[in-house]
């Protein structure tokens, strides 16, 4: 008789964390986003189990692009072939949008849309889910 165990997607509620973007590169940050979104970071993690967490980004302004050159963001193309899309315009304009596309491309690609909805990211400190007394990642 198999005793492997199987948790089902309603097994644990889901949590919800506060992470702090600052001064982290956009790789890393985007690799610690998505083990929690998957739910890689539990003990019962299962691939075919939805467990993942939610998770808020704060502090999105000041991730860093480029590692080795922290003191100033170089042209970095971000859609060739279209005009006004390098990395440093987009990220002055929105730089959820930089962290949502590299996350969004570390996850499955089954299930992108339905993990990538448990993510809110806000440039400043300020957000508004206080009421789910998200916990802080520390990692």
């Amino acid at each position: 008789m198999n005793k492997t165990f199987i948790p089902r997607s309603d097994y644990t509620t889901k949590k919800w964390y506060v992470l702090d973007a600052s001064h982290k590169p956009l790789g890393r940050l985007a690799t610690i986003i998505s083990i929690i979104l998957q739910g890689k970071h539990k003990v019962d993690y299962d691939p075919a189990v939805d467990n993942g967490d939610y998770l808020i980004i704060i502090n999105a302004k000041n991730i860093i692009i480029d590692s080795w050159s922290t003191g100033h963001l170089k042209f970095r193309v971000f859609r060739p072939g279209k005009p006004g899309s390098s990395l440093k315009k987009v990220f002055e304009k929105i730089p959820q949008k930089i962290i949502e596309s590299a996350v969004k491309n570390m996850l499955p690609k089954g299930s992108q849309s339905s993990i990538q909805n448990r993510l809110k990211i806000y440039e400043g400190v300020d957000h508004p889910h206080a009421a789910q007394k998200p916990i802080v990642w520390e990692g």
